[in-house]
Protein backbone atom coordinates (compact mmCIF):
# COMPACT_ATOMS: atom_id res chain seq x y z
CA UNK A 1 0.00 0.00 0.00
CA UNK A 2 1.39 3.37 -1.07
CA UNK A 3 0.11 6.87 -0.31
CA UNK A 4 -0.16 9.95 -2.51
CA UNK A 5 -1.06 13.59 -1.83
CA UNK A 6 -4.44 15.14 -2.54
CA UNK A 7 -2.51 17.88 -4.37
CA UNK A 8 -0.35 15.57 -6.48
CA UNK A 9 3.10 16.75 -5.39
CA UNK A 10 4.33 13.79 -3.34
CA UNK A 11 6.15 10.68 -4.52
CA UNK A 12 4.16 7.61 -3.40
CA UNK A 13 5.24 6.62 0.11
CA UNK A 14 4.66 3.81 2.58
CA UNK A 15 2.51 3.98 5.70
CA UNK A 16 5.41 4.51 8.12
CA UNK A 17 6.69 7.44 6.05
CA UNK A 18 3.39 9.30 5.96
CA UNK A 19 2.77 8.41 9.61
CA UNK A 20 5.80 10.47 10.62
CA UNK A 21 5.25 13.28 8.11
CA UNK A 22 1.70 14.50 8.82
CA UNK A 23 1.01 17.17 6.19
CA UNK A 24 2.32 16.26 2.72
CA UNK A 25 5.27 18.33 1.41
CA UNK A 26 2.98 20.05 -1.15
CA UNK A 27 0.53 21.15 1.56
CA UNK A 28 -1.95 18.40 0.74
CA UNK A 29 -3.04 15.35 2.72
CA UNK A 30 -1.90 11.76 2.31
CA UNK A 31 -4.47 9.30 0.94
CA UNK A 32 -4.15 5.67 -0.20
CA UNK A 33 -3.37 5.21 -3.89
CA UNK A 34 -6.13 2.59 -3.97
CA UNK A 35 -8.89 2.04 -1.38
CA UNK A 36 -8.91 -1.64 -0.38
CA UNK A 37 -12.23 -3.46 -0.78
CA UNK A 38 -13.58 -5.97 1.74
CA UNK A 39 -15.79 -8.80 0.48
CA UNK A 40 -18.99 -9.95 2.18
CA UNK A 41 -17.26 -13.24 3.01
CA UNK A 42 -14.42 -11.39 4.69
CA UNK A 43 -16.88 -9.31 6.69
CA UNK A 44 -18.67 -12.42 7.94
CA UNK A 45 -15.38 -14.00 8.98
CA UNK A 46 -14.72 -10.98 11.24
CA UNK A 47 -18.06 -11.12 13.08
CA UNK A 48 -16.82 -12.83 16.25
CA UNK A 49 -13.44 -11.07 16.49
CA UNK A 50 -12.54 -9.04 19.59
CA UNK A 51 -11.82 -5.38 18.88
CA UNK A 52 -8.02 -5.65 18.87
CA UNK A 53 -8.12 -8.51 16.34
CA UNK A 54 -10.60 -6.66 14.13
CA UNK A 55 -8.29 -3.63 14.28
CA UNK A 56 -5.39 -5.76 13.05
CA UNK A 57 -7.50 -7.06 10.16
CA UNK A 58 -8.66 -3.62 9.01
CA UNK A 59 -5.36 -1.83 9.59
CA UNK A 60 -3.40 -4.53 7.76
CA UNK A 61 -5.20 -3.37 4.60
CA UNK A 62 -3.58 0.07 5.00
CA UNK A 63 -0.24 -0.92 6.57
CA UNK A 64 2.01 -3.04 4.37
CA UNK A 65 5.39 -2.01 5.82
CA UNK A 66 4.83 -3.42 9.33
CA UNK A 67 4.74 -7.23 9.53
CA UNK A 68 1.45 -8.81 10.58
CA UNK A 69 2.62 -10.31 13.93
CA UNK A 70 3.97 -6.90 14.98
CA UNK A 71 0.78 -5.13 13.91
CA UNK A 72 -1.27 -7.62 15.94
CA UNK A 73 0.96 -6.98 18.94
CA UNK A 74 0.49 -3.20 18.58
CA UNK A 75 -3.32 -3.41 18.33
CA UNK A 76 -3.49 -5.85 21.26
CA UNK A 77 -1.61 -3.33 23.44
CA UNK A 78 -3.65 -0.38 22.16
CA UNK A 79 -7.08 -1.97 22.65
CA UNK A 80 -6.82 -3.85 25.92
CA UNK A 81 -9.17 -3.85 28.90
CA UNK A 82 -6.28 -2.39 30.91
CA UNK A 83 -6.65 0.77 28.80
CA UNK A 84 -10.40 0.79 28.08
CA UNK A 85 -13.21 0.51 30.61
CA UNK A 86 -15.42 -1.87 28.59
CA UNK A 87 -14.82 -5.53 27.74
CA UNK A 88 -16.16 -4.74 24.26
CA UNK A 89 -13.81 -1.71 23.99
CA UNK A 90 -16.65 -0.07 22.00
CA UNK A 91 -20.04 -1.09 23.42
CA UNK A 92 -23.28 -0.67 21.49
CA UNK A 93 -26.17 0.72 23.61
CA UNK A 94 -29.79 0.91 22.38
CA UNK A 95 -31.48 4.31 22.68
CA UNK A 96 -34.92 4.59 21.06
CA UNK A 97 -36.71 4.88 17.70
CA UNK A 98 -34.14 2.74 15.90
CA UNK A 99 -31.14 4.62 17.27
CA UNK A 100 -28.23 3.14 19.23
CA UNK A 101 -25.15 4.71 20.77
CA UNK A 102 -21.72 3.53 19.62
CA UNK A 103 -19.75 3.98 22.85
CA UNK A 104 -16.42 5.56 21.94
CA UNK A 105 -15.66 7.15 25.31
CA UNK A 106 -14.32 4.16 27.24
CA UNK A 107 -10.66 5.18 26.86
CA UNK A 108 -8.32 6.97 29.27
CA UNK A 109 -9.40 10.52 28.33
CA UNK A 110 -13.11 9.67 28.03
CA UNK A 111 -13.45 10.74 24.38
CA UNK A 112 -13.59 9.14 20.93
CA UNK A 113 -10.14 10.48 20.10
CA UNK A 114 -8.68 7.72 22.31
CA UNK A 115 -9.75 5.15 19.73
CA UNK A 116 -7.13 6.29 17.23
CA UNK A 117 -4.65 7.85 19.61
CA UNK A 118 -4.02 4.68 21.58
CA UNK A 119 -2.96 2.98 18.36
CA UNK A 120 -0.72 5.92 17.44
CA UNK A 121 0.76 5.75 20.93
CA UNK A 122 1.95 2.24 20.06
CA UNK A 123 2.89 2.60 16.39
CA UNK A 124 4.82 5.91 16.68
CA UNK A 125 7.43 4.56 19.15
CA UNK A 126 7.70 1.29 17.18
CA UNK A 127 8.50 3.06 13.89
CA UNK A 128 10.80 5.59 15.57
CA UNK A 129 12.73 2.89 17.43
CA UNK A 130 13.14 0.92 14.23
CA UNK A 131 14.57 4.00 12.50
CA UNK A 132 16.56 5.32 15.47
CA UNK A 133 14.67 8.59 15.15
CA UNK A 134 12.86 11.13 17.31
CA UNK A 135 9.67 13.07 16.63
CA UNK A 136 8.26 16.38 17.83
CA UNK A 137 4.51 16.19 17.40
CA UNK A 138 2.81 19.51 16.73
CA UNK A 139 -0.97 19.66 16.95
CA UNK A 140 -3.95 21.85 17.68
CA UNK A 141 -6.98 20.84 19.71
CA UNK A 142 -10.47 22.13 20.29
CA UNK A 143 -10.64 19.99 23.41
CA UNK A 144 -10.29 16.23 23.02
CA UNK A 145 -7.47 15.59 20.54
CA UNK A 146 -4.99 17.24 22.88
CA UNK A 147 -5.63 15.15 25.95
CA UNK A 148 -5.96 11.92 23.94
CA UNK A 149 -2.62 12.56 22.23
CA UNK A 150 -0.86 13.56 25.42
CA UNK A 151 -2.08 10.57 27.41
CA UNK A 152 -1.05 8.24 24.58
CA UNK A 153 2.43 9.79 24.20
CA UNK A 154 3.31 10.78 27.77
CA UNK A 155 6.61 9.36 28.97
CA UNK A 156 7.67 8.12 25.51
CA UNK A 157 11.44 8.43 25.13
CA UNK A 158 11.52 9.40 21.47
CA UNK A 159 8.39 11.57 21.20
CA UNK A 160 7.57 15.08 22.43
CA UNK A 161 4.15 16.70 22.06
CA UNK A 162 3.51 20.41 21.46
CA UNK A 163 -0.25 20.91 21.68
CA UNK A 164 -1.85 24.26 20.87
CA UNK A 165 -5.26 24.99 22.38
CA UNK A 166 -7.50 28.08 22.18
CA UNK A 167 -7.02 29.98 25.43
CA UNK A 168 -10.19 29.95 27.54
CA UNK A 169 -12.34 28.13 24.97
CA UNK A 170 -12.35 24.59 26.35
CA UNK A 171 -14.29 23.23 29.30
CA UNK A 172 -12.65 23.27 32.73
CA UNK A 173 -12.43 19.46 32.68
CA UNK A 174 -10.75 19.44 29.26
CA UNK A 175 -8.20 22.02 30.38
CA UNK A 176 -7.47 20.07 33.55
CA UNK A 177 -6.98 16.82 31.64
CA UNK A 178 -4.30 18.43 29.49
CA UNK A 179 -2.67 21.02 31.68
CA UNK A 180 -2.33 18.81 34.76
CA UNK A 181 0.14 16.53 32.96
CA UNK A 182 3.65 17.15 34.28
CA UNK A 183 5.60 14.82 31.96
CA UNK A 184 8.65 16.60 30.53
CA UNK A 185 7.85 15.48 26.97
CA UNK A 186 4.40 17.16 27.06
CA UNK A 187 4.16 20.88 26.21
CA UNK A 188 0.78 22.61 26.45
CA UNK A 189 0.56 25.97 24.68
CA UNK A 190 -2.60 28.09 24.97
CA UNK A 191 -2.81 30.62 22.14
CA UNK A 192 -4.86 33.80 22.22
CA UNK A 193 -7.25 32.81 19.44
CA UNK A 194 -9.71 30.12 18.37
CA UNK A 195 -9.11 26.56 17.13
CA UNK A 196 -9.00 27.48 13.44
CA UNK A 197 -6.26 30.03 14.11
CA UNK A 198 -4.28 27.49 16.15
CA UNK A 199 -4.66 24.97 13.34
CA UNK A 200 -3.44 27.59 10.85
CA UNK A 201 -0.22 27.90 12.90
CA UNK A 202 0.24 24.12 12.81
CA UNK A 203 -0.22 24.07 9.03
CA UNK A 204 2.12 27.04 8.52
CA UNK A 205 4.93 25.37 10.47
CA UNK A 206 4.27 22.00 8.81
CA UNK A 207 4.54 23.74 5.42
CA UNK A 208 7.91 25.27 6.35
CA UNK A 209 9.85 22.27 5.07
CA UNK A 210 13.25 23.41 6.40
CA UNK A 211 11.88 23.99 9.92
CA UNK A 212 9.90 20.74 9.77
CA UNK A 213 12.97 18.74 8.77
CA UNK A 214 15.31 20.40 11.30
CA UNK A 215 13.02 19.75 14.28
CA UNK A 216 11.52 16.45 13.04
CA UNK A 217 7.95 17.77 13.18
CA UNK A 218 5.10 15.30 12.91
CA UNK A 219 1.33 15.51 13.32
CA UNK A 220 -1.19 13.78 15.50
CA UNK A 221 -4.27 15.70 14.38
CA UNK A 222 -6.52 13.95 11.91
CA UNK A 223 -4.42 15.35 9.06
CA UNK A 224 -2.34 12.26 9.95
CA UNK A 225 -3.68 9.32 7.94
CA UNK A 226 -2.78 6.91 10.76
CA UNK A 227 -5.59 8.40 12.80
CA UNK A 228 -8.15 8.06 10.04
CA UNK A 229 -7.18 4.43 9.41
CA UNK A 230 -7.58 3.59 13.10
CA UNK A 231 -11.00 5.28 13.17
CA UNK A 232 -12.22 3.21 10.23
CA UNK A 233 -12.09 0.19 12.54
CA UNK A 234 -15.00 1.24 14.75
CA UNK A 235 -17.33 1.61 11.76
CA UNK A 236 -16.69 -2.05 10.95
CA UNK A 237 -17.11 -2.94 14.63
CA UNK A 238 -20.40 -1.04 14.88
CA UNK A 239 -21.78 -2.65 11.73
CA UNK A 240 -20.76 -6.14 12.90
CA UNK A 241 -22.51 -5.61 16.27
CA UNK A 242 -25.68 -4.09 14.80
CA UNK A 243 -26.35 -6.65 12.02
CA UNK A 244 -26.89 -10.36 11.58
CA UNK A 245 -26.44 -10.79 7.82
CA UNK A 246 -23.72 -9.69 5.41
CA UNK A 247 -25.90 -7.47 3.24
CA UNK A 248 -27.75 -5.57 5.98
CA UNK A 249 -27.33 -1.80 5.83
CA UNK A 250 -26.61 0.51 8.74
CA UNK A 251 -26.57 4.32 8.94
CA UNK A 252 -24.18 6.33 11.10
CA UNK A 253 -24.74 9.78 12.61
CA UNK A 254 -21.52 11.61 13.38
CA UNK A 255 -20.99 14.87 15.30
CA UNK A 256 -18.26 16.44 13.22
CA UNK A 257 -16.15 19.60 13.35
CA UNK A 258 -12.88 18.73 11.61
CA UNK A 259 -14.44 16.08 9.31
CA UNK A 260 -11.99 13.35 10.37
CA UNK A 261 -14.50 11.22 12.28
CA UNK A 262 -17.02 11.06 9.45
CA UNK A 263 -14.28 10.78 6.81
CA UNK A 264 -13.40 7.43 8.38
CA UNK A 265 -17.00 6.37 7.72
CA UNK A 266 -16.69 7.54 4.12
CA UNK A 267 -13.56 5.37 3.75
CA UNK A 268 -15.32 2.38 5.34
CA UNK A 269 -18.21 2.80 2.90
CA UNK A 270 -15.80 2.92 -0.05
CA UNK A 271 -14.23 -0.28 1.28
CA UNK A 272 -17.57 -2.02 0.83
CA UNK A 273 -19.08 -1.78 4.32
CA UNK A 274 -22.87 -1.69 3.80
CA UNK A 275 -23.42 1.85 5.04
CA UNK A 276 -26.74 3.33 3.93
CA UNK A 277 -26.18 6.92 5.06
CA UNK A 278 -23.56 9.05 6.76
CA UNK A 279 -25.36 11.76 8.72
CA UNK A 280 -23.14 14.72 9.52
CA UNK A 281 -24.18 16.72 12.60
CA UNK A 282 -22.80 20.18 13.30
CA UNK A 283 -23.47 22.81 15.93
CA UNK A 284 -24.04 26.51 15.21
CA UNK A 285 -20.74 26.52 13.29
CA UNK A 286 -22.47 24.83 10.38
CA UNK A 287 -20.03 25.37 7.51
CA UNK A 288 -20.08 21.66 6.65
CA UNK A 289 -23.86 21.41 6.91
CA UNK A 290 -24.09 24.41 4.58
CA UNK A 291 -21.81 22.68 2.07
CA UNK A 292 -23.91 19.51 1.95
CA UNK A 293 -27.06 21.64 1.66
CA UNK A 294 -25.81 24.04 -1.01
CA UNK A 295 -22.56 22.72 -2.52
CA UNK A 296 -20.72 25.87 -1.45
CA UNK A 297 -17.82 25.62 1.00
CA UNK A 298 -17.40 28.93 2.77
CA UNK A 299 -15.32 28.80 5.98
CA UNK A 300 -15.78 31.66 8.45
CA UNK A 301 -13.16 33.87 9.98
CA UNK A 302 -12.40 33.95 13.70
CA UNK A 303 -14.89 36.75 14.38
CA UNK A 304 -17.72 34.70 12.88
CA UNK A 305 -16.89 31.35 14.46
CA UNK A 306 -19.26 30.95 17.40
CA UNK A 307 -18.36 29.87 20.92
CA UNK A 308 -20.97 27.17 21.66
CA UNK A 309 -21.97 24.61 24.28
CA UNK A 310 -20.52 21.82 22.12
CA UNK A 311 -17.07 23.42 22.02
CA UNK A 312 -15.09 20.61 20.42
CA UNK A 313 -16.96 21.40 17.19
CA UNK A 314 -16.34 25.15 17.28
CA UNK A 315 -14.42 24.80 14.03
CA UNK A 316 -14.96 26.62 10.75
CA UNK A 317 -12.19 25.17 8.54
CA UNK A 318 -12.35 21.38 8.51
CA UNK A 319 -8.87 20.00 7.91
CA UNK A 320 -10.02 16.63 6.57
CA UNK A 321 -12.58 17.99 4.15
CA UNK A 322 -9.90 18.08 1.43
CA UNK A 323 -9.74 14.29 1.40
CA UNK A 324 -13.46 14.03 0.62
CA UNK A 325 -13.25 16.74 -2.04
CA UNK A 326 -10.39 14.75 -3.63
CA UNK A 327 -12.81 11.82 -4.08
CA UNK A 328 -15.70 14.08 -5.08
CA UNK A 329 -13.76 15.56 -8.05
CA UNK A 330 -12.59 12.15 -9.27
CA UNK A 331 -9.23 12.15 -7.43
CA UNK A 332 -8.07 15.00 -9.62
CA UNK A 333 -5.14 16.50 -7.68
CA UNK A 334 -4.81 19.49 -10.01
CA UNK A 335 -8.47 20.34 -9.45
CA UNK A 336 -8.04 20.08 -5.66
CA UNK A 337 -5.00 22.38 -5.77
CA UNK A 338 -6.98 24.88 -7.83
CA UNK A 339 -9.93 24.75 -5.43
CA UNK A 340 -7.74 25.48 -2.42
CA UNK A 341 -6.07 28.34 -4.26
CA UNK A 342 -9.54 29.67 -5.01
CA UNK A 343 -10.46 29.26 -1.36
CA UNK A 344 -7.45 31.32 -0.35
CA UNK A 345 -8.24 34.06 -2.88
CA UNK A 346 -12.04 34.28 -2.69
CA UNK A 347 -12.85 32.70 0.68
CA UNK A 348 -15.07 29.99 -0.81
CA UNK A 349 -15.48 27.53 -3.66
CA UNK A 350 -18.58 26.20 -5.37
CA UNK A 351 -19.08 22.48 -6.01
CA UNK A 352 -22.86 22.65 -6.39
CA UNK A 353 -22.48 20.86 -9.74
CA UNK A 354 -21.78 17.72 -7.69
CA UNK A 355 -24.67 18.22 -5.28
CA UNK A 356 -26.75 15.36 -6.67
CA UNK A 357 -23.91 12.95 -5.77
CA UNK A 358 -23.61 13.90 -2.10
CA UNK A 359 -26.32 11.46 -1.05
CA UNK A 360 -26.83 9.28 -4.14
CA UNK A 361 -23.17 8.32 -4.57
CA UNK A 362 -21.63 8.96 -1.15
CA UNK A 363 -24.56 8.65 1.28
CA UNK A 364 -24.04 12.04 2.92
CA UNK A 365 -26.80 14.04 4.60
CA UNK A 366 -26.33 16.80 7.16
CA UNK A 367 -28.06 18.83 9.84
CA UNK A 368 -27.30 21.37 12.53
CA UNK A 369 -28.16 21.75 16.19
CA UNK A 370 -28.55 24.74 18.49
CA UNK A 371 -27.98 25.36 22.18
CA UNK A 372 -31.68 24.95 22.95
CA UNK A 373 -32.09 21.73 20.95
CA UNK A 374 -28.88 20.41 22.50
CA UNK A 375 -30.24 20.85 26.03
CA UNK A 376 -33.62 19.45 25.03
CA UNK A 377 -31.99 16.34 23.51
CA UNK A 378 -29.90 15.71 26.63
CA UNK A 379 -33.10 15.89 28.71
CA UNK A 380 -35.08 13.73 26.30
CA UNK A 381 -32.49 10.95 26.12
CA UNK A 382 -32.17 10.92 29.91
CA UNK A 383 -35.96 10.85 30.42
CA UNK A 384 -36.55 8.09 27.88
CA UNK A 385 -33.53 5.84 28.50
CA UNK A 386 -31.71 6.91 31.67
CA UNK A 387 -28.59 7.40 29.52
CA UNK A 388 -26.64 10.62 29.99
CA UNK A 389 -24.99 11.96 26.83
CA UNK A 390 -22.58 14.84 26.26
CA UNK A 391 -23.58 17.93 24.24
CA UNK A 392 -21.78 16.86 21.03
CA UNK A 393 -23.45 13.45 21.09
CA UNK A 394 -26.73 15.30 21.66
CA UNK A 395 -26.12 17.15 18.38
CA UNK A 396 -25.70 13.74 16.74
CA UNK A 397 -28.90 12.31 18.24
CA UNK A 398 -30.91 15.43 17.33
CA UNK A 399 -29.85 15.33 13.68
CA UNK A 400 -30.02 11.53 13.43
CA UNK A 401 -33.67 11.49 14.54
CA UNK A 402 -34.63 13.28 11.31
CA UNK A 403 -33.17 10.53 9.13
CA UNK A 404 -34.05 7.23 10.83
CA UNK A 405 -35.48 4.71 8.34
CA UNK A 406 -37.51 1.61 9.25
CA UNK A 407 -35.42 -1.54 9.46
CA UNK A 408 -32.08 0.28 9.16
CA UNK A 409 -30.18 0.67 12.45
CA UNK A 410 -28.99 4.22 13.11
CA UNK A 411 -25.75 4.26 15.11
CA UNK A 412 -24.89 7.59 16.73
CA UNK A 413 -21.17 7.96 17.39
CA UNK A 414 -20.53 9.07 20.96
CA UNK A 415 -18.10 11.97 21.30
CA UNK A 416 -17.18 11.94 24.99
CA UNK A 417 -18.37 11.29 28.52
CA UNK A 418 -20.69 14.02 29.85
CA UNK A 419 -18.28 14.71 32.75
CA UNK A 420 -16.09 16.63 30.31
CA UNK A 421 -18.91 19.16 29.83
CA UNK A 422 -20.55 19.21 33.23
CA UNK A 423 -21.56 22.89 33.03
CA UNK A 424 -23.81 22.13 30.04
CA UNK A 425 -25.24 19.02 31.70
CA UNK A 426 -26.13 21.05 34.77
CA UNK A 427 -27.89 23.63 32.60
CA UNK A 428 -29.87 20.85 30.89
CA UNK A 429 -30.76 18.73 33.91
CA UNK A 430 -30.27 20.92 36.96
CA UNK A 431 -27.40 18.84 38.32
CA UNK A 432 -23.80 18.24 37.21
CA UNK A 433 -22.59 15.16 35.37
CA UNK A 434 -21.09 12.45 37.58
CA UNK A 435 -17.31 12.40 37.59
CA UNK A 436 -15.70 9.02 36.83
CA UNK A 437 -14.06 7.24 39.74
CA UNK A 438 -10.53 8.46 40.33
CA UNK A 439 -11.00 11.80 38.59
CA UNK A 440 -12.90 13.64 41.30
CA UNK A 441 -9.97 15.94 42.09
CA UNK A 442 -8.74 16.44 38.52
CA UNK A 443 -9.62 20.13 38.30
CA UNK A 444 -7.80 20.90 41.56
CA UNK A 445 -4.47 19.45 40.40
CA UNK A 446 -1.59 21.84 39.57
CA UNK A 447 -1.65 22.88 35.92
CA UNK A 448 1.29 23.59 33.60
CA UNK A 449 0.60 25.63 30.46
CA UNK A 450 2.35 28.36 28.49
CA UNK A 451 0.20 31.16 27.08
CA UNK A 452 1.42 32.67 23.79
CA UNK A 453 0.14 35.16 21.23
CA UNK A 454 -1.65 33.49 18.33
CA UNK A 455 1.33 34.02 16.03
CA UNK A 456 3.44 31.60 13.99
CA UNK A 457 6.73 33.15 15.08
CA UNK A 458 5.87 32.90 18.79
CA UNK A 459 5.13 29.18 18.48
CA UNK A 460 8.18 28.66 16.25
CA UNK A 461 10.42 30.20 18.93
CA UNK A 462 8.86 28.07 21.66
CA UNK A 463 9.42 24.85 19.69
CA UNK A 464 13.01 25.87 18.90
CA UNK A 465 13.67 26.30 22.61
CA UNK A 466 11.99 23.10 23.81
CA UNK A 467 12.08 20.56 20.95
CA UNK A 468 13.71 17.17 21.26
CA UNK A 469 16.55 16.79 18.74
Amino acid sequence: MKYISTRGGMTPQGFSDILLEGLAPDGGLAVPEIIPVVSREQLESWRALPYHALAAEVLSLFVSDIDRPTLEQLTRKAYSTEVFQSEDIVPLRPLYDGMSLLGLSEGPTLAFKDMAMQFLGQVFPYVLNKRGATLNILGATSGDTGSAAEYAMRGKDNVSVFMLSPDGRMSAFQRAQMYSLQDPNIHNVAVKGNFDQAQDIVKALASDLAFKAKWHLGAVNSINWGRIAAQVVYYFHGWLRATTTADQQVSFAVPSGNFGNILAGHIARKMGLPIRRLILATNENNVLEEFFRTGIYRPRDADHTFVTSSPSMDISRASNFERFVFDLVGRDAERVSALWRELGEKGYFDLSAYQSEFESKYGFLAGASSHESRLATIRSVMDRTGVLIDPHTADGVKVAAQYVEPGIPMLVLETALPAKFSEVIEEALGYPAPVPLGLEDLESLPQRVTVLPCEVDAVRAYITEHARV
